[in-house]
């Protein structure tokens, strides 16, 4: 589908690079389905053709030119034919060819300016780079045709093993602020299961957050969604591991929005849970206000 072509015709601003949301093989504009939250967090994968907005999930293809476009439905399908593609997309799954699971190039141990990075954010290193198996990479790392240069690489287990990995930028400077292993590599798909240390998981209480920095913060109760957006997937794997779960997600209006959906979501599956509205994020927070804020998710 001739995506770009379509973008300029109806004059919708959209980029393919130079933004933080941006990556190789995407084009991203507004997202039309979560107005008020400014930036192109809307992507459209050219080789797959779908629509994926990083900050609420996958839309199907015809709503979402129909809501771009401002046309009605009956004239979207006409609007896809004339742009290059007779079919609609029903699954947010892509079919990749597997390869065998690795690390970035030139990943391993923290060196002094991951290791800076963490502490100023209140974290202690080296306890972080033993409990998480955490890894570094310099000033050349490469996986595919993804660049994980000064990143924190973030292991992530299941079942005992590591299936997947995510990444941190240590700059502040790249586009994306996490980086996550392409789908290819992939032993499991990272947003099929949660992150965090299974083995400590209390069946009776789970606490879940956004992001790693969330889990290493709150602690090893704590499991993340690597996102706002969850999925299907990752809610049954709730529903079957916890009794009561506390939603613990960042304090900006569309992270509440999810919040609230995954508590009717785990309620619906008989799972007594709770939204837990904070200031700021989890992980920012101090040590000390993060014990208070687990004494009273435990209170609850």
């Amino acid at each position: 589908m001739d995506i770009i072509r379509l973008y300029y015709d109806f004059g919708i601003e959209h980029r393919t690079e130079g933004t933080k949301h941006t990556r190789p093989g995407w084009v991203n504009c507004e997202c039309p389905f979560c107005t008020g939250n400014p930036g192109l967090h809307l992507g459209f994968n050219i080789q797959d053709e779908y629509f994926y907005c990083y900050r609420c999930g996958w839309h199907g293809t015809v709503s979402t030119i129909s809501k771009l476009t401002n046309q009605p439905i009956p004239f979207v399908y006409d609007l896809l034919k004339q742009y290059g593609i007779n079919r609609t997309i029903t699954t947010s799954h892509k079919i990749v060819e597997k390869k065998e699971f690795k690390f970035p190039s030139g990943a391993g141990k923290l060196e002094k300016q991951h290791k800076s990075y963490l502490q100023k954010r209140g974290f202690d290193p080296d306890e972080l780079e033993i409990k998480w198996n955490l890894k570094g990479t310099g000033p050349v790392s490469n996986l595919q045709y993804y660049r994980y240069r000064y990143r924190i690489i973030i292991p992530f287990y299941w079942n005992g093993e590591i299936v997947s990995f995510d990444s941190r930028d240590i700059t502040d400077r790249q586009k994306n602020r996490y980086q996550a292993c392409p789908a290819e590599y992939e032993i499991i798909p990272h947003k099929s299961i949660l992150y965090g240390n299974q083995e400590l998981w209390n069946p009776g209480l789970g606490i879940c957050v956004e992001g790693p920095t969330d889990v290493w913060r709150l602690g090893e109760e704590a499991f993340a969604t690597s996102g706002i957006q969850y999925t299907h997937e990752q809610i049954r794997v709730m529903a079957n591991t916890f009794k009561r779960i506390a939603i613990v997600y960042d304090d900006d209006p569309q992270a509440q929005v999810q919040a609230k959906k995954l508590v009717a979501e785990l309620k619906f599956r008989n799972v007594d849970s709770f939204n837990v509205k904070i200031e700021g994020d989890p992980g920012g927070m101090t040590n000390e206000k993060a014990k208070e804020l687990l004494q009273k998710i435990k209170e609850k």
